[in-house]
Protein backbone atom coordinates (compact mmCIF):
# COMPACT_ATOMS: atom_id res chain seq x y z
CA UNK A 1 0.00 0.00 0.00
CA UNK A 2 1.05 3.35 -0.55
CA UNK A 3 0.83 6.62 1.02
CA UNK A 4 -1.68 7.51 -1.47
CA UNK A 5 -4.44 5.26 -0.78
CA UNK A 6 -4.35 6.70 3.10
CA UNK A 7 -6.83 9.37 2.78
CA UNK A 8 -4.27 12.52 3.13
CA UNK A 9 -4.78 15.36 1.04
CA UNK A 10 -2.80 16.21 -2.00
CA UNK A 11 -0.56 18.73 -0.48
CA UNK A 12 0.51 16.45 1.96
CA UNK A 13 1.47 13.82 -0.69
CA UNK A 14 3.47 15.79 -2.69
CA UNK A 15 5.14 16.59 0.84
CA UNK A 16 5.81 13.12 1.76
CA UNK A 17 6.81 12.10 -2.21
CA UNK A 18 9.61 15.40 -2.20
CA UNK A 19 11.02 13.88 0.60
CA UNK A 20 11.39 10.30 -0.78
CA UNK A 21 9.39 7.90 0.98
CA UNK A 22 7.01 5.86 -1.39
CA UNK A 23 5.57 3.10 1.30
CA UNK A 24 4.26 3.73 4.59
CA UNK A 25 5.63 1.56 8.20
CA UNK A 26 3.44 -0.27 9.29
CA UNK A 27 2.06 1.93 12.24
CA UNK A 28 1.79 4.63 9.34
CA UNK A 29 -0.45 2.32 7.72
CA UNK A 30 -2.84 1.17 10.13
CA UNK A 31 -3.02 4.70 12.00
CA UNK A 32 -3.46 7.47 9.63
CA UNK A 33 -6.73 6.51 8.73
CA UNK A 34 -8.04 6.03 12.45
CA UNK A 35 -6.22 9.51 12.91
CA UNK A 36 -8.39 10.95 9.49
CA UNK A 37 -11.53 9.46 10.95
CA UNK A 38 -11.45 11.43 13.95
CA UNK A 39 -10.95 8.44 16.42
CA UNK A 40 -8.78 8.49 19.37
CA UNK A 41 -5.70 5.99 18.59
CA UNK A 42 -3.89 3.86 21.09
CA UNK A 43 -0.62 2.87 19.13
CA UNK A 44 1.98 0.59 20.61
CA UNK A 45 4.96 -0.03 18.55
CA UNK A 46 8.60 -0.18 19.13
CA UNK A 47 11.36 3.11 18.57
CA UNK A 48 12.30 3.54 14.99
CA UNK A 49 9.28 2.63 13.39
CA UNK A 50 8.12 5.88 11.53
CA UNK A 51 5.73 6.92 15.09
CA UNK A 52 6.28 10.63 14.51
CA UNK A 53 4.75 10.64 11.05
CA UNK A 54 2.00 8.70 12.02
CA UNK A 55 0.40 11.66 13.50
CA UNK A 56 2.52 14.32 11.45
CA UNK A 57 0.46 13.44 8.32
CA UNK A 58 -2.72 13.06 9.27
CA UNK A 59 -2.51 16.25 11.51
CA UNK A 60 -1.61 18.36 8.38
CA UNK A 61 -4.00 17.15 6.45
CA UNK A 62 -7.05 17.82 9.17
CA UNK A 63 -5.25 21.14 9.78
CA UNK A 64 -5.91 22.55 6.23
CA UNK A 65 -9.36 23.85 7.54
CA UNK A 66 -9.46 26.56 9.44
CA UNK A 67 -7.94 29.41 11.48
CA UNK A 68 -5.71 29.81 14.52
CA UNK A 69 -6.91 32.46 16.96
CA UNK A 70 -4.56 33.94 19.89
CA UNK A 71 -3.23 32.52 22.85
CA UNK A 72 -5.40 29.60 21.61
CA UNK A 73 -3.70 26.87 20.21
CA UNK A 74 -5.67 24.48 17.85
CA UNK A 75 -3.75 21.24 18.75
CA UNK A 76 -0.92 20.16 20.92
CA UNK A 77 1.57 18.05 21.17
CA UNK A 78 3.38 16.83 24.52
CA UNK A 79 6.79 15.37 24.16
CA UNK A 80 9.20 14.13 27.11
CA UNK A 81 12.14 16.16 25.98
CA UNK A 82 13.36 19.35 24.78
CA UNK A 83 15.54 17.16 21.99
CA UNK A 84 12.06 15.21 20.55
CA UNK A 85 10.19 18.24 20.58
CA UNK A 86 12.31 20.05 18.36
CA UNK A 87 12.38 16.90 16.25
CA UNK A 88 8.61 16.67 15.66
CA UNK A 89 8.99 20.33 14.86
CA UNK A 90 11.35 19.53 12.13
CA UNK A 91 8.70 16.94 11.04
CA UNK A 92 6.25 19.70 10.70
CA UNK A 93 8.26 21.88 8.75
CA UNK A 94 9.40 19.49 6.26
CA UNK A 95 6.14 17.77 5.82
CA UNK A 96 3.89 21.32 5.68
CA UNK A 97 6.15 23.26 3.89
CA UNK A 98 3.08 24.11 1.39
CA UNK A 99 0.67 24.84 3.85
CA UNK A 100 1.06 28.29 5.74
CA UNK A 101 0.70 27.03 9.73
CA UNK A 102 1.90 28.70 12.83
CA UNK A 103 3.94 26.18 14.81
CA UNK A 104 5.46 27.19 18.05
CA UNK A 105 8.06 25.38 20.39
CA UNK A 106 7.93 25.82 24.02
CA UNK A 107 10.49 24.28 26.20
CA UNK A 108 12.96 25.45 28.79
CA UNK A 109 16.22 27.06 28.15
CA UNK A 110 14.49 29.62 25.93
CA UNK A 111 13.18 33.00 27.07
CA UNK A 112 9.42 33.59 28.05
CA UNK A 113 9.64 36.58 25.85
CA UNK A 114 9.89 35.09 22.32
CA UNK A 115 7.62 32.36 22.99
CA UNK A 116 4.77 34.70 24.05
CA UNK A 117 5.15 36.63 21.01
CA UNK A 118 4.21 33.55 18.94
CA UNK A 119 1.42 32.66 21.23
CA UNK A 120 -0.07 35.91 20.88
CA UNK A 121 0.16 36.14 17.02
CA UNK A 122 -1.77 32.45 17.07
CA UNK A 123 -0.53 29.24 17.07
CA UNK A 124 -2.19 26.28 14.76
CA UNK A 125 0.31 23.40 16.25
CA UNK A 126 1.91 23.49 19.79
CA UNK A 127 4.35 21.37 20.71
CA UNK A 128 5.93 21.95 24.37
CA UNK A 129 7.15 19.92 27.13
CA UNK A 130 4.66 19.49 30.21
CA UNK A 131 6.92 21.82 32.63
CA UNK A 132 6.93 24.68 30.38
CA UNK A 133 3.77 24.59 29.29
CA UNK A 134 2.10 24.56 32.68
CA UNK A 135 4.33 27.87 33.27
CA UNK A 136 2.91 29.36 30.21
CA UNK A 137 -0.61 29.02 31.69
CA UNK A 138 -0.28 29.64 35.04
CA UNK A 139 0.72 33.17 34.01
CA UNK A 140 -2.15 33.59 31.81
CA UNK A 141 -0.63 33.86 28.60
CA UNK A 142 -2.00 30.12 26.99
CA UNK A 143 -5.48 28.99 26.88
CA UNK A 144 -6.09 25.45 25.99
CA UNK A 145 -10.11 25.60 25.66
CA UNK A 146 -9.36 25.62 21.68
CA UNK A 147 -7.87 22.16 21.45
CA UNK A 148 -8.75 20.00 18.75
CA UNK A 149 -6.36 17.63 18.94
CA UNK A 150 -4.19 16.48 22.10
CA UNK A 151 -0.90 13.72 21.09
CA UNK A 152 0.59 12.34 24.18
CA UNK A 153 3.99 11.25 22.72
CA UNK A 154 6.37 8.18 24.34
CA UNK A 155 4.15 7.99 27.33
CA UNK A 156 6.26 5.84 28.41
CA UNK A 157 9.18 7.73 28.89
CA UNK A 158 6.73 10.93 30.65
CA UNK A 159 6.52 8.21 33.20
CA UNK A 160 9.43 7.51 33.85
CA UNK A 161 10.44 10.87 34.31
CA UNK A 162 7.46 11.66 36.67
CA UNK A 163 5.57 13.84 33.88
CA UNK A 164 1.87 11.84 34.71
CA UNK A 165 0.84 14.30 37.41
CA UNK A 166 1.60 16.92 35.12
CA UNK A 167 -0.17 15.29 31.45
CA UNK A 168 -3.52 14.92 34.32
CA UNK A 169 -3.18 18.48 34.88
CA UNK A 170 -2.97 19.14 31.26
CA UNK A 171 -5.61 16.17 29.88
CA UNK A 172 -8.31 18.65 32.65
CA UNK A 173 -7.50 21.66 30.68
CA UNK A 174 -8.20 20.80 27.39
CA UNK A 175 -11.99 20.43 25.97
CA UNK A 176 -13.63 16.71 27.12
CA UNK A 177 -14.82 16.80 23.30
CA UNK A 178 -10.91 16.53 21.93
CA UNK A 179 -9.56 14.02 19.94
CA UNK A 180 -6.74 11.75 21.34
CA UNK A 181 -3.99 10.45 20.28
CA UNK A 182 -1.95 8.55 22.85
CA UNK A 183 1.94 6.42 21.89
CA UNK A 184 3.77 4.77 23.69
CA UNK A 185 6.73 1.64 23.09
CA UNK A 186 5.72 -0.78 26.64
CA UNK A 187 2.55 -1.26 28.72
CA UNK A 188 3.16 -0.66 31.92
CA UNK A 189 0.38 -0.55 34.27
CA UNK A 190 0.24 3.01 35.42
CA UNK A 191 0.32 3.75 31.87
CA UNK A 192 -2.56 1.30 30.88
CA UNK A 193 -4.40 3.45 33.60
CA UNK A 194 -3.60 6.76 31.96
CA UNK A 195 -5.34 5.32 28.73
CA UNK A 196 -8.50 4.02 30.17
CA UNK A 197 -9.08 7.61 32.37
CA UNK A 198 -7.99 10.27 29.09
CA UNK A 199 -9.00 7.66 26.28
CA UNK A 200 -12.92 7.57 24.62
CA UNK A 201 -12.96 4.10 23.46
CA UNK A 202 -9.81 3.87 21.04
CA UNK A 203 -8.58 2.06 18.54
CA UNK A 204 -5.69 0.24 19.54
CA UNK A 205 -2.93 0.05 16.94
CA UNK A 206 -0.18 -2.62 17.89
CA UNK A 207 2.81 -3.52 15.47
CA UNK A 208 5.36 -5.33 17.69
CA UNK A 209 5.34 -6.61 21.09
CA UNK A 210 5.75 -4.49 23.83
CA UNK A 211 9.35 -3.97 24.59
CA UNK A 212 10.94 -6.00 22.09
CA UNK A 213 14.66 -5.31 20.54
CA UNK A 214 14.84 -4.61 16.71
CA UNK A 215 15.99 -8.42 15.02
CA UNK A 216 18.38 -5.69 13.04
CA UNK A 217 20.85 -5.33 16.05
CA UNK A 218 23.42 -7.54 16.81
CA UNK A 219 23.25 -7.99 21.08
CA UNK A 220 26.61 -8.42 23.23
CA UNK A 221 28.04 -8.07 26.15
CA UNK A 222 31.61 -7.61 27.47
CA UNK A 223 32.75 -8.43 30.74
CA UNK A 224 34.71 -5.87 32.66
CA UNK A 225 35.95 -5.02 36.36
CA UNK A 226 33.69 -3.06 38.51
CA UNK A 227 36.09 -0.24 38.73
CA UNK A 228 35.32 3.25 35.94
CA UNK A 229 39.02 3.37 34.52
CA UNK A 230 38.61 -0.53 34.12
CA UNK A 231 35.32 0.02 32.14
CA UNK A 232 36.95 3.19 30.59
CA UNK A 233 39.64 0.75 29.59
CA UNK A 234 37.37 -1.90 28.04
CA UNK A 235 35.32 0.68 26.28
CA UNK A 236 38.30 2.08 24.32
CA UNK A 237 39.73 -1.24 22.93
CA UNK A 238 36.25 -1.65 22.20
CA UNK A 239 36.26 1.39 20.33
CA UNK A 240 39.67 1.22 18.39
CA UNK A 241 38.59 -3.00 17.59
CA UNK A 242 35.55 -2.45 16.26
CA UNK A 243 34.22 -3.10 12.93
CA UNK A 244 32.53 -1.28 10.53
CA UNK A 245 32.38 1.55 13.33
CA UNK A 246 30.55 4.49 11.26
CA UNK A 247 29.85 6.13 14.87
CA UNK A 248 28.47 5.28 17.83
CA UNK A 249 25.99 6.26 20.55
CA UNK A 250 27.60 5.60 24.28
CA UNK A 251 25.05 5.66 27.08
CA UNK A 252 25.49 6.07 30.25
CA UNK A 253 23.45 6.14 33.85
CA UNK A 254 24.05 9.42 35.25
CA UNK A 255 24.87 12.37 33.79
CA UNK A 256 28.10 13.27 36.03
CA UNK A 257 29.49 10.09 34.31
CA UNK A 258 28.91 11.74 31.26
CA UNK A 259 31.04 14.46 31.79
CA UNK A 260 33.50 12.31 33.13
CA UNK A 261 34.01 9.97 30.41
CA UNK A 262 33.84 12.57 27.78
CA UNK A 263 36.92 14.44 29.31
CA UNK A 264 38.53 10.80 29.76
CA UNK A 265 38.14 10.11 25.61
CA UNK A 266 39.08 13.77 24.63
CA UNK A 267 42.05 13.29 26.51
CA UNK A 268 42.78 9.97 24.67
CA UNK A 269 42.23 11.43 21.25
CA UNK A 270 38.97 10.54 20.18
CA UNK A 271 36.47 13.17 18.88
CA UNK A 272 33.39 13.22 20.97
CA UNK A 273 30.46 15.34 22.30
CA UNK A 274 28.47 14.94 24.76
CA UNK A 275 25.01 15.47 25.59
CA UNK A 276 22.82 15.41 28.94
CA UNK A 277 20.24 17.09 30.82
CA UNK A 278 22.23 19.78 32.87
CA UNK A 279 23.68 20.88 29.36
CA UNK A 280 21.97 24.32 28.01
CA UNK A 281 19.67 23.80 24.99
CA UNK A 282 22.11 25.77 22.67
CA UNK A 283 24.95 23.30 23.56
CA UNK A 284 22.72 20.23 23.18
CA UNK A 285 21.49 21.05 19.98
CA UNK A 286 24.96 21.61 18.89
CA UNK A 287 26.12 18.27 20.22
CA UNK A 288 23.32 17.03 18.81
CA UNK A 289 23.54 18.53 15.20
CA UNK A 290 27.14 17.37 14.89
CA UNK A 291 26.61 13.74 15.80
CA UNK A 292 23.61 13.75 12.77
CA UNK A 293 25.97 15.99 10.13
CA UNK A 294 29.14 13.15 10.82
CA UNK A 295 31.53 16.18 12.26
CA UNK A 296 31.75 14.06 15.84
CA UNK A 297 31.50 10.07 15.61
CA UNK A 298 30.98 9.53 19.32
CA UNK A 299 28.57 10.90 21.35
CA UNK A 300 28.52 9.87 25.08
CA UNK A 301 25.07 10.35 26.65
CA UNK A 302 22.62 10.11 29.13
CA UNK A 303 18.84 8.79 28.85
CA UNK A 304 17.65 11.91 27.56
CA UNK A 305 19.14 10.87 24.14
CA UNK A 306 17.61 7.36 24.13
CA UNK A 307 13.84 8.24 22.92
CA UNK A 308 12.45 9.13 20.05
CA UNK A 309 15.59 11.05 18.09
CA UNK A 310 15.78 10.40 14.76
CA UNK A 311 19.28 9.57 14.14
CA UNK A 312 19.05 6.64 10.94
CA UNK A 313 22.89 5.60 10.55
CA UNK A 314 24.16 5.01 14.01
CA UNK A 315 26.54 1.74 13.21
CA UNK A 316 26.70 1.21 17.37
CA UNK A 317 25.71 1.41 20.36
CA UNK A 318 27.73 1.03 23.45
CA UNK A 319 26.14 0.75 26.86
CA UNK A 320 28.98 1.63 29.46
CA UNK A 321 26.44 1.52 32.34
CA UNK A 322 23.83 -1.63 32.14
CA UNK A 323 20.12 0.26 32.90
CA UNK A 324 18.68 -0.05 35.91
CA UNK A 325 15.22 -0.31 33.99
CA UNK A 326 15.18 -3.21 31.56
CA UNK A 327 12.43 -0.57 29.51
CA UNK A 328 15.69 1.26 28.63
CA UNK A 329 17.60 -1.21 27.71
CA UNK A 330 15.19 -1.57 24.44
CA UNK A 331 14.93 2.08 23.60
CA UNK A 332 18.93 2.27 23.75
CA UNK A 333 19.75 -0.27 21.30
CA UNK A 334 16.63 0.96 19.19
CA UNK A 335 18.92 3.67 18.31
CA UNK A 336 20.90 1.62 15.55
CA UNK A 337 19.30 -0.81 13.04
CA UNK A 338 16.73 1.51 11.94
CA UNK A 339 14.99 1.60 8.94
CA UNK A 340 16.00 -1.73 7.85
CA UNK A 341 20.02 -1.23 8.68
CA UNK A 342 21.95 -3.45 10.77
CA UNK A 343 23.02 -2.13 14.11
CA UNK A 344 25.36 -3.66 16.84
CA UNK A 345 24.91 -3.14 20.66
CA UNK A 346 27.17 -3.86 23.18
CA UNK A 347 26.70 -3.98 27.01
CA UNK A 348 29.87 -3.50 29.20
CA UNK A 349 29.03 -5.86 32.25
CA UNK A 350 30.50 -5.58 35.92
CA UNK A 351 29.68 -8.18 38.75
CA UNK A 352 26.93 -5.53 40.52
CA UNK A 353 25.42 -5.81 36.52
CA UNK A 354 24.41 -8.94 36.42
CA UNK A 355 20.73 -8.78 38.11
CA UNK A 356 20.51 -6.05 35.45
CA UNK A 357 21.43 -8.04 32.69
CA UNK A 358 18.96 -10.79 33.64
CA UNK A 359 15.84 -8.49 33.95
CA UNK A 360 17.03 -7.19 30.73
CA UNK A 361 16.87 -10.92 29.16
CA UNK A 362 13.11 -11.89 30.78
CA UNK A 363 12.15 -9.03 29.43
CA UNK A 364 13.06 -9.28 25.80
CA UNK A 365 12.67 -12.88 25.79
CA UNK A 366 16.07 -13.68 24.73
CA UNK A 367 19.70 -14.39 25.88
CA UNK A 368 22.19 -11.70 25.71
CA UNK A 369 25.33 -13.56 24.34
CA UNK A 370 28.67 -12.81 25.30
CA UNK A 371 31.86 -11.43 23.24
CA UNK A 372 34.71 -13.29 22.14
CA UNK A 373 38.21 -12.21 23.29
CA UNK A 374 40.07 -11.18 26.03
CA UNK A 375 38.57 -7.93 27.77
CA UNK A 376 40.60 -8.34 31.00
CA UNK A 377 42.00 -4.59 32.09
CA UNK A 378 45.24 -3.63 30.53
CA UNK A 379 48.32 -3.56 32.42
CA UNK A 380 48.50 0.57 32.43
CA UNK A 381 44.62 0.75 33.19
CA UNK A 382 44.48 2.92 35.93
CA UNK A 383 42.55 5.82 36.59
CA UNK A 384 45.16 8.46 35.25
CA UNK A 385 42.05 9.92 32.88
CA UNK A 386 39.97 10.62 35.77
CA UNK A 387 39.69 14.28 36.85
CA UNK A 388 42.47 15.21 39.59
CA UNK A 389 40.37 16.70 41.90
CA UNK A 390 38.15 13.45 42.13
CA UNK A 391 41.66 11.64 42.87
CA UNK A 392 42.56 13.86 45.51
CA UNK A 393 39.93 14.87 47.30
CA UNK A 394 40.20 14.09 50.80
CA UNK A 395 43.46 12.66 51.13
CA UNK A 396 46.58 14.30 52.82
CA UNK A 397 49.45 14.87 50.92
CA UNK A 398 51.16 11.48 52.27
CA UNK A 399 48.57 9.59 51.44
CA UNK A 400 48.78 10.39 48.07
CA UNK A 401 51.68 8.57 47.70
CA UNK A 402 50.82 5.17 46.50
CA UNK A 403 50.24 2.33 49.04
CA UNK A 404 53.45 -0.05 47.78
CA UNK A 405 55.59 2.77 48.64
CA UNK A 406 54.66 4.04 51.61
CA UNK A 407 54.74 0.42 53.20
CA UNK A 408 58.41 -0.56 51.79
CA UNK A 409 59.56 1.12 54.58
CA UNK A 410 59.90 -0.14 57.94
CA UNK A 411 57.79 0.75 60.77
CA UNK A 412 61.36 1.87 62.49
CA UNK A 413 61.82 4.53 59.42
CA UNK A 414 58.17 5.46 58.80
CA UNK A 415 58.36 6.93 62.58
CA UNK A 416 61.29 9.06 63.28
CA UNK A 417 59.94 9.50 67.13
CA UNK A 418 62.54 7.96 69.41
CA UNK A 419 60.41 5.43 71.79
CA UNK A 420 60.56 4.76 75.38
CA UNK A 421 62.05 1.96 76.78
CA UNK A 422 58.87 0.24 77.85
CA UNK A 423 57.21 0.70 74.17
CA UNK A 424 60.28 -1.31 72.85
CA UNK A 425 59.88 -4.58 74.72
CA UNK A 426 57.54 -7.26 73.58
CA UNK A 427 53.91 -6.87 74.84
CA UNK A 428 54.10 -10.33 75.55
CA UNK A 429 57.29 -9.61 78.01
CA UNK A 430 55.87 -6.53 79.32
CA UNK A 431 52.44 -8.20 80.36
CA UNK A 432 54.48 -11.22 81.53
CA UNK A 433 55.59 -9.34 84.68
CA UNK A 434 53.61 -8.80 87.85
CA UNK A 435 51.24 -6.27 88.22
CA UNK A 436 52.62 -5.59 92.07
CA UNK A 437 56.22 -4.74 90.14
CA UNK A 438 54.79 -3.10 87.68
CA UNK A 439 53.32 -0.51 90.07
CA UNK A 440 56.08 -0.59 92.51
CA UNK A 441 57.80 2.47 90.47
CA UNK A 442 58.59 5.12 92.78
CA UNK A 443 56.27 7.92 92.80
CA UNK A 444 56.52 11.75 93.15
CA UNK A 445 56.54 13.45 96.85
CA UNK A 446 53.18 15.15 95.46
CA UNK A 447 51.88 11.89 93.69
CA UNK A 448 52.99 9.74 97.33
CA UNK A 449 51.08 12.06 99.34
CA UNK A 450 47.55 11.10 101.50
CA UNK A 451 44.59 13.31 100.26
CA UNK A 452 44.32 14.32 103.85
CA UNK A 453 47.44 15.59 104.89
CA UNK A 454 49.50 18.93 103.74
CA UNK A 455 48.59 22.21 104.26
CA UNK A 456 46.07 22.93 102.20
CA UNK A 457 43.14 20.68 100.39
CA UNK A 458 41.51 20.66 97.32
CA UNK A 459 39.52 23.56 96.14
CA UNK A 460 36.72 22.71 97.03
CA UNK A 461 37.34 21.17 100.61
CA UNK A 462 34.88 23.15 102.75
CA UNK A 463 31.71 22.69 101.04
CA UNK A 464 30.92 19.94 103.74
CA UNK A 465 31.17 22.20 106.66
CA UNK A 466 29.31 25.12 104.86
CA UNK A 467 32.37 27.21 104.88
CA UNK A 468 33.52 28.94 101.72
CA UNK A 469 36.38 26.95 100.00
CA UNK A 470 39.88 28.34 100.82
CA UNK A 471 41.30 30.47 97.12
CA UNK A 472 45.09 31.95 97.10
CA UNK A 473 45.80 34.88 97.92
CA UNK A 474 47.30 35.51 94.28
CA UNK A 475 44.80 34.16 90.98
CA UNK A 476 46.70 34.68 88.01
CA UNK A 477 44.90 37.29 86.04
CA UNK A 478 42.99 37.22 82.32
CA UNK A 479 44.79 39.95 81.25
CA UNK A 480 48.24 38.33 81.81
CA UNK A 481 50.76 38.96 78.82
CA UNK A 482 53.03 35.92 79.53
CA UNK A 483 53.16 33.39 77.35
CA UNK A 484 50.89 30.23 79.32
CA UNK A 485 53.59 27.69 81.06
CA UNK A 486 52.66 23.93 81.87
CA UNK A 487 54.11 23.35 85.36
CA UNK A 488 55.88 19.69 85.93
CA UNK A 489 55.27 17.86 89.23
CA UNK A 490 58.67 19.22 90.00
CA UNK A 491 58.42 22.80 90.04
CA UNK A 492 55.27 22.76 91.99
CA UNK A 493 55.55 22.92 95.90
CA UNK A 494 53.02 21.50 98.17
CA UNK A 495 50.04 24.36 98.25
CA UNK A 496 51.38 26.07 95.44
CA UNK A 497 48.08 26.38 92.99
CA UNK A 498 49.67 28.68 90.44
CA UNK A 499 50.11 26.23 87.66
CA UNK A 500 46.17 25.95 87.54
CA UNK A 501 44.21 27.79 85.01
CA UNK A 502 42.21 30.69 86.52
CA UNK A 503 38.57 28.97 86.09
CA UNK A 504 39.59 26.37 88.58
CA UNK A 505 39.97 29.15 91.41
CA UNK A 506 37.23 30.94 91.34
CA UNK A 507 35.23 31.28 94.62
CA UNK A 508 32.55 28.95 94.42
CA UNK A 509 29.30 29.28 96.42
CA UNK A 510 28.39 26.81 99.20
Amino acid sequence: MSFSHLGLSDKVLAAVTATGYTIPTPIQEQAIPHVLARRDVLGIAQTGTGKTAAFVLPMLTLLEKGRARARMPRTLILEPTRELAAQVKENFDRYGAGQKLNVALLIGGVSFGDQDIKLTRGVDVLIATPGRLLDHTERGGLLLTGVELLVIDEADRMLDMGFIPDIERICKLVPFTRQTLFFTATMPPEIRRITEAFLHNPVKVEVSKPATAAVTVTQSQVPSGREAHQKRDVLRRLLRDAKDLKNAIIFCNRKRDVAILYKSLQKHGFSVGALHGDMDQPARMAALDQFRKGELPLLVASDVAARGLDIPEVSHVFNFDVPHHPDDYVHRIGRTGRAGRSGTAISIVTSPDQKSVVAIEKLIGQAIPKADGDFAPSADASDHDEPREKRTRGRSQRDRKPRSEREAKPRSEREDRPRGEREDRPRSEREARPRSEREARPRSEHEARPRNEGEDKSVNSGRKNGAKPQVPAQVPSFGRAEPRRVAREADTEPGDHSHLPAFLLRPVRA
